[in-house]
């Protein structure tokens, strides 16, 4: 099967709800896409980066998500309709551009996915819920339970987006990102990929004293937003026979409660939240009536469940809200955990399924078998007085070196900080460090760090772990991948070297890992001591990257 025949009109296929996303952005005309990959949200860039060319439209991995935020906005600024996909923590790296876009208006649509990841399937950071920033945004938010409504918010949001010349925000998580649904496909438009820039210094500057006007017209929106999302299908009220209790829920979480109320052979009236903003007030206060408790089903913090006690305290109601005080922030949600909420708000008992104790050898994570890695962390390992080295991780497969057999990480933060922290240590110590980073990495999120230490005179030793690929997040080319495992594209390759040469890093050596892992070892034992900084390159391909190589032929 071709690519132009992946989506056939008509046709009913089983898709993630990430790739339902991709469907409905296609049917949606969308001409101009951009992403940094970043589980859970990895697959829609790799839909859209293996059926491009058969569907006519232009997508790019960008260097990092701000990058990624900014071309898909200029593209909406030029008229094409637009869609960047990232993960949660990259939509912190994008926000510096994010808040200030929402004051513009683009001319196309422009559609925005941010996947949280409650659990930490996929996220060493931090468990995070980028709902606590999007309040700031005053954009509207569009929530999928499950990849038809994946596919159908989609499309709503570009006619949101382009009816009210503003961005709009598809929040996943995990379990709507990766669960498999059969969704129709539709009619799938042409895609304009040529526009042209109009100028409007009021439409798209946000200087001042234009920003504060823009804010305030931002605001404004809200009512004529609400007063369009009342005649649409979103936020439904769905019946149930016990009239006093009631369940409020967002995303993916609604179908936990359908199989929490199938567990207890109970019925509750549902009123399921679709737009986390706007929120329905309205149909919210409508659902409150008559109610004696309400249980508040949400993923990580309950910011819907604040919200819905502000409402029954300024309305002088006597709802009883419950949430998070029976379903702690932090961990994923589940069926068997909002079965055991909802036995407790109902003052029903509840035995959840026996569950069997099987010994199993405990394994770590780990290298995969054949892993240039193994062998730059076994010379690692040789030196001297490791307890006197401070070992700074990143963000990449090389994070596995703080499990065993190796142990060789003390500190991990998020994408490029080995650089930053290393750098401080460094200064301000005479313990010797060494920054832990990738090739990937090094373009997202680390060259304003080593612009500091060459600039501030720090002396880290950085080894690079060039695989010539993102390799964690499902081997997708970055601006380093060498020309024969770009797939499609494949206009550049740039050396890290190169770049380290032209910002002033003196002392750069390069090696192969495992062919010349003596070397390597003797260069890290020698450098390790310097009085200014040195890079080492280890170089060696990642061990699935042959198969990408049968792809691009």
């Amino acid at each position: 099967m071709s690519m132009k025949d992946f989506f056939q009109k008509n046709s009913i296929i089983p898709l993630l709800g990430n790739e339902a996303i991709v469907l409905g952005a296609l049917e949606s005309g969308v001409g101009f896409v951009t992403t940094y990959p970043g589980t859970p949200a990895s697959e829609i860039g790799d839909l859209f980066y293996k059926i491009k060319e058969s569907y006519g439209i232009y997508m790019e991995y960008s260097t990092n998500e701000i990058v990624a935020l900014e071309a898909a906005a200029g593209a909406a600024y030029a008229g094409i309709r637009a869609l960047t996909a990232m993960k949660g923590f990259g939509a912190n790296v994008a926000m510096d551009a994010l808040i200030p876009i929402a004051y513009t208006k683009p001319r196309a649509g422009l559609v925005i996915v941010i996947a949280d990841d409650p659990g930490c399937h996929s996220s060493a950071q931090s468990e995070q819920d980028s709902r606590v920033f999007i309040e700031n945004l005053n954009l509207v938010t569009l929530e999928p339970a499950d990849p038809i409504e994946a596919k159908e918010f989609t499309k709503l949001a570009f006619r949101i987006s382009e009816k009210f010349q503003k961005p709009v925000i598809i929040r996943t998580t995990t379990r709507s990102a990766h669960q498999t649904a059969p969704v129709k496909v539709g009619e799938i438009k042409t895609s304009k990929t040529k526009g042209k820039f109009i100028k409007d210094l009021k439409r798209f500057n946000t200087a001042l004293p234009l920003v504060l006007s823009q804010k305030k017209q931002l605001l404004a929106l809200k009512k004529s937003i609400e007063n369009y999302l009342k005649k649409t299908k979103l936020n439904p009220i769905i019946d149930g026979q016990l009239k006093n209790f009631g369940i409020i829920v967002s995303g993916v979480s609604y179908l936990y409660c359908l199989e929490a109320l199938k567990n207890l052979n109970v019925s509750l009236p549902i009123l399921k939240i679709d737009t986390f903003y706007p929120l329905p007030v309205g149909k919210i206060l409508q659902f409150l009536k008559e109610k004696n408790k309400i249980l508040v089903v949400e993923e990580i913090i309950g910011l819907i469940e604040e919200k819905i006690r502000a409402e029954v305290q300024k309305n002088g109601l006597k709802t009883e809200i419950y949430g998070k005080d029976l379903m702690e922030p932090a961990g994923e949600l589940n069926p068997e955990r909002v079965t055991e909420a909802l036995a407790h708000f109902l003052g029903k008992k509840y035995k959840g399924p026996k569950q069997t104790q099987l010994d199993l050898v405990k394994r770590t994570p780990r290298f995969c078998p054949g892993c240039p890695y193994w062998s730059i962390f076994t010379g690692l390992k040789e030196i001297e007085d490791k307890k006197k080295v401070v070992f700074v991780g990143d963000i990449g497969c090389y994070m596995m070196g703080y499990y065993p057999p190796f142990e060789l990480q003390d500190i991990l933060l998020c994408m490029g900080s080995s650089i930053g922290v290393s750098h401080g240590i460094a200064k301000l110590t005479n313990q010797k460090v060494i920054a832990m980073l990738g090739d990937s990495t090094f373009f997202h999120a680390s060259l304003p760090g080593l612009l500091n230490i060459v600039h501030n005179k720090s002396n880290p030793l950085i080894i690079i772990f060039d695989n010539g690929i993102t390799a964690m997040t499902g081997h997708q080319p970055h601006p380093a991948t060498p020309l024969k495992f770009k797939t499609h594209d494949g206009k550049s390759e740039i050396k890290i070297e190169n770049i380290l040469k032209a910002i002033g890093i003196k002392n750069i050596a390069i090696f192969d890992p495992v062919s010349q892992n003596k070397a390597l070892r003797d260069k890290i034992k020698k450098w390790l001591f310097q009085k200014e900084a040195a890079v080492i390159i280890c170089r060696h391909p990642c061990v699935y990257i042959n198969e990408l190589e049968k792809g691009a032929a």
